[in-house]
């Protein structure tokens, strides 16, 4: 498929020449409307639980087109004004967390109630970056209520969209001052040689080992192997060669993490945004887990995220040279079941500190980087899915009996089929989940999604 052109039953999920999609942060105080600006450009609900088995996720962020452009939209959080200290323990962590990993930044304010002092804050912060930023007066319903918000301008701002994010005002306007503020697309003329190597993204909780991990491997293999420019990708990236094999590692835990973020946001805050930031970057996600604290939600989130960005995903136990025998099988079992909804994910417990299990950790990493980029010939995938209507037709719906014409590979990286059929909305979802088993059983994919979508037979076809 043509780079700018996506079908959403194929490629639900697309991202721009370099694997990034950019991301736009929504800032502002509590009761301004940013949950419903957020709602209404990404077309979603806030806490959303997702049809996903073992995992329920309070989406903060999700991925949205604005004017053809994808994006990712991320609802920063607002901050407590009954705090002791409110700069610091909201306003700043949240500006200061937009201002380092966002494209564009929408600062939404309140034309009912005016300027604030916690509003002043923010303005004053958003001005020391050279990142575009947007100033929206929210609840903009009527002209009585836009003229009103025209106090706001008290704050030194430029200029101020005037919206209303219940009813859809302005917020069309809106959309295009983002989608004009967004970074241009990576033409293929642009993209460095490096980008071939496969990257893998280093996620998983604080304090769970992951720069000691990438740490141990850059001491393993003397730090960088190519002195070239654009070896050392970004702050956090680095290229290794083990064994013959180069890779991009990714560390989101940030090895020169800002010393303004201070406190902890939790999965919504920093750590979504950076995971967001480089799962999207990447072929291969490593999650690194503490094998002693095992599997949390968080966990569990950012393995949804990466599944649904069709990376292949390899869950690593870390810190286990001190468990016994027994105690490693048990967490094993814990984090299959907590994971259950990615059962094709490998478990392996490694030590990173010994290095113990670190260089085997890398071999399951390449051999589902090959298992992401394996494709199938049709005529093979035919002969199977005829065994497989022979043992297991798909049963009738409402009356409709379901006929599979034939299968084929649309693409790879995740393996994404496509079923031709002659009624794809009776397509019962058990069936469909028994057709990904069976695909998985004959040809692998072992620790990559796999991909069905079922499409209507053309007349010609």
């Amino acid at each position: 498929m043509a780079r700018g052109k996506r079908d959403p039953e194929r490629d639900p999920l697309p991202a721009n020449a370099i694997g990034q999609r950019p991301v736009v942060a929504i800032v502002g105080r509590p009761n301004v409307g940013k949950s419903t600006l957020f709602n209404r450009l990404t077309g979603q609900h806030l806490a959303i639980v997702e049809d996903v088995p073992g995992v329920t996720r309070d989406r903060h962020y999700a991925d949205a087109i604005l004017l053809g452009r994808d994006c990712v939209i991320i609802d920063t959080g607002g901050f407590d004004p009954a705090s002791d200290d409110p700069m610091m323990e909201g306003i700043a962590a949240h500006v200061r967390l937009a201002l380092g990993e966002a494209d564009v930044i929408v600062c939404v304010l309140d034309a009912l109630s005016g300027p604030m002092p916690a509003d002043r804050e923010a303005v004053a912060l958003l001005r020391q970056t050279k990142k575009p930023v947007i100033y929206v007066g929210n609840k903009s319903d009527s002209p009585k209520r836009e003229s009103a918000a025209l106090e706001l301008y008290e704050l030194g701002i430029d200029s101020l969209l005037p919206v209303s994010a219940q009813h859809g005002i302005g917020v069309g306007d809106l959309e295009e001052q983002i989608a004009a503020a967004l970074p241009e697309a990576v033409e293929d003329a642009d993209i460095p040689d490096h980008v071939g190597v496969p990257r893998l993204a280093i996620v998983g909780r604080p304090n769970a080992g992951k720069s000691s991990f990438m740490n141990r491997l850059l001491g393993e293999n003397r730090q960088l192997v190519d002195d070239r420019p654009g070896t050392t990708i970004d702050s956090i990236d680095a290229l290794i060669e083990v064994e013959g094999e180069r890779f991009v590692l990714i560390d989101t835990a940030g090895i020169r993490r800002k010393r303004a973020v201070k406190k902890e946001l939790g999965v919504e805050g920093l750590s979504v945004m950076k995971a967001i930031r480089a799962i999207e970057r990447s072929d291969a996600v490593i999650l690194m887990v503490d094998a002693h604290d095992g599997v949390a939600e968080q966990d569990a989130r950012l393995a949804g995220l990466a599944m649904d960005r069709g990376r292949a995903i390899v869950i690593a136990l870390n810190k286990g040279d001190l468990l016994t025998m027994e105690t490693r099988r048990q967490v094993i079992t814990r984090t299959k079941e907590i994971l259950a909804f990615i059962p094709w994910a490998p478990v392996l417990v490694i030590s990173a500190k010994t290095g113990r299990g670190t260089k085997k950790l890398l071999g399951v990493v390449s051999a589902a980087l090959e298992e992401h980029a394996k494709r199938i010939p049709t005529a093979e995938l035919n002969r199977f899915f005829e065994e497989v209507l022979e043992h297991h037709p798909p049963p009738t719906q409402k009356g409709k009996a379901i006929r599979l014409f034939y299968v084929t590979q649309a693409s790879s990286k995740p393996p994404t089929f496509v079923a031709v059929t002659n009624e794809p909305k009776y397509v019962h979802f058990s069936y469909q989940r028994y057709v990904i088993n069976a695909i998985r059983k004959r040809f692998g994919f072992e620790g990559v999604p796999v991909r069905v979508f079922y499409r209507q037979r053309r007349r010609r076809e």
